[in-house]
């Protein structure tokens, strides 16, 4: 136990700060593999019928793939801020910010999915309409970027040098 307590005590701020990085980028990241998944089985089943339609279904598919990114973005600032010597409370601070794009970029990332297979099913039955489904899922976006903008603040707006 004196190991591990030595350790955090020594490398806490960065172990915190790595953790944040790999929230970030796994949290959202897998949020946007199982929201791409969702909406990758209703288009598939749609091309058996009209593969004419598949560029439509693919600007659907695509859109919760996006908060992956962002996490990775979010991940990649943390990584450029790591240092062996970082206070435990700067580790512990950019840990809390990476949490938002972390919980909502996973949340809105299987919400946006399921908004964008239904999108799948209105492109499907009314094809002039297909740009309505488009619209239902990035309103779903808007929370993801909230998220990210306040990662990015939270990250940007505090110096411990």
């Amino acid at each position: 136990m004196n190991n591990v307590s030595g350790v955090l005590a020594q490398h806490g701020g960065v172990l915190f700060a790595a953790l944040g990085a790999a929230l970030a980028t796994f949290l959202a990241g897998w949020g946007s593999a199982k929201g791409v998944g969702i909406v990758g089985e209703v288009a598939s089943g749609l091309m058996i019928e009209e593969p004419e339609k598949f560029g439509k279904s693919l600007v659907l598919q695509l859109l919760p793939g996006t908060q992956g990114l962002y996490g990775f973005v979010i991940g990649l600032m943390v990584l450029g801020r790591l240092n062996v010597n970082m206070s435990f409370a700067e580790g512990v601070y950019i840990l809390m910010a990476c949490l938002p794009i972390a919980i909502a970029g996973y949340g809105s990332a299987v919400a946006q999915g399921r908004v964008a297979a239904s999108g799948i099913s209105l492109l499907a039955k009314n094809e002039e309409q297909s740009t309505k489904g488009i619209i239902y899922a990035v309103m779903v976006e808007t929370y993801a970027l909230l998220a990210f903008v306040v990662s990015i603040m939270l990250l940007s707006g505090v110096s411990f040098k």
